[in-house]
């Protein structure tokens, strides 16, 4: 939650939505709030939500009426939305229509909107959309080889995700740097992303019409050759809705290890689970290789950028990913890149050619301001 001047009164978060160990913070400048106990449903943790702003003893409002606007994060907005937009009836018509391409996310979105309403009904809901920061990727990048009508017509192109985290932290990097430059961010965690960002817009990003493809996920196969679905339901005899449910659902590293939490399979792997180790590897081995590749798609790089869940924490993975690339410049300090921070922070050695940062992602205050700046103007 935010006020106008920019001043953060609370935060909070609910972790493992739909397991019986869903863990719930709250922070206000003199309260805290923890507890570890089932959610089962984004609506059912939207109502603890609510409770805990309303709490005498750790809320920060008295009535509902005084949230004057809710900001959400929505993932596709397809080819309709491309700017902070206040929620209507059509635009909810429209988020549901995009559920196909993002059934992992906009249906949630819709239950949250829908709450938020009932719970804030005297407030504004907005949308901040997850593809608009990269509306800015050329042509020659957002395109695919495929027959012209299918963009003209029906709109299918790359259109990038984790767009609010990519720009929130590759601004905070071109400020830690000083100059407009040449990034690659990493977004890491349940779901996994990497953008090429040039003077502050994106170039480039890996996933593409949906946020199925791309890095190895969660649940979620990353990029994988076409032919593999077509077998799956010529030869192998699946439907096409349980493909969708295997690459979506039952691929990346809960397919490979048997665990979708990261902090799972590090464990696992440190105990010589050899699923665990291989896993890894391969996540890295993914990212490695897209660093080349926008290493060379921007002509440069000033700077490669760690955020999110498993990127801002995983010590583990960075020094994995980061370990034999002294040859595009880059190299950690293995002391440096055990240090916990909530600010910018370098991990590279001093012989990096190449800025190593972790920059802790806060895309909620990033949908606060966009809301904010929405509504002043």
């Amino acid at each position: 939650m935010i006020m106008p001047a920019n001043e953060v009164i609370c935060t909070g978060m609910i972790d493992r939505i739909g397991l019986e160990t869903s863990n719930i913070t709250f922070k206000t400048a003199t309260n805290s709030y923890e507890e570890i106990l089932p959610i089962p449903t984004h609506k059912v943790g939207l109502q603890k939500v609510a409770e805990l702003l309303l709490d005498p003893e750790t809320g920060v409002i008295k009535t509902t009426s005084e949230i004057t606007a809710v900001g959400h994060r929505v993932v596709h907005g397809g080819s309709y939305f491309s700017d902070t937009t206040i929620i209507t009836e059509e635009v909810k018509e429209k988020i549901k229509e995009l559920s196909e391409l993002a059934p992992l996310h906009n249906p949630a979105h819709l239950v949250g909107i829908n709450v938020a309403e009932e719970i804030f009904s005297e407030a504004k809901q907005v949308a901040v959309f997850d593809t608009a920061f990269h509306q800015t990727i050329p042509v020659e990048a957002h395109k695919y080889a495929i027959p012209n009508f299918l963009l003209t017509e029906h709109k299918v192109r790359v259109y990038g995700f984790h767009g609010t985290s990519h720009k929130y932290v590759s601004e905070k990097a071109i400020s830690y740097l000083d100059k407009n430059s040449k990034i690659i961010t990493i977004h890491l965690g349940n779901g996994c992303s990497m953008a090429a960002v040039k003077d502050g817009k994106s170039i480039d990003t890996t996933m593409g019409f949906s946020p199925a493809n791309g890095l190895i996920m969660g649940t979620r196969a990353g990029d994988i050759d076409q032919s593999v679905i077509f077998y799956l339901v010529k030869s192998l005899g699946y439907t096409p809705d349980e493909v969708n449910s295997i690459l979506l659902k039952q691929s990346g590293m809960l397919g490979l290890t048997g665990y979708s939490d990261l902090r799972d399979i590090e464990a696992k792997a440190q105990e010589g689970n050899k699923d665990c180790e291989l896993a890894l590897l391969m996540n890295a081995y993914r990212i490695r290789k897209t660093i080349g590749a926008y290493a060379a798609a921007l002509k440069g790089l000033d700077a490669i950028v760690f955020t999110a869940g498993i990127g801002e924490n995983s010590s583990y993975m960075r020094n994995l990913i980061c370990t034999d690339m002294n040859y595009f410049g880059i190299e950690i300090d293995t002391a440096k890149n055990q240090i916990r921070s909530k600010e910018v922070r370098e991990i590279n050695s001093a012989n990096s050619t190449v800025k190593v940062l972790v920059v802790p992602t806060d895309e909620e205050y990033e949908i606060a301001n966009q809301v904010f700046q929405l509504l002043e103007n």
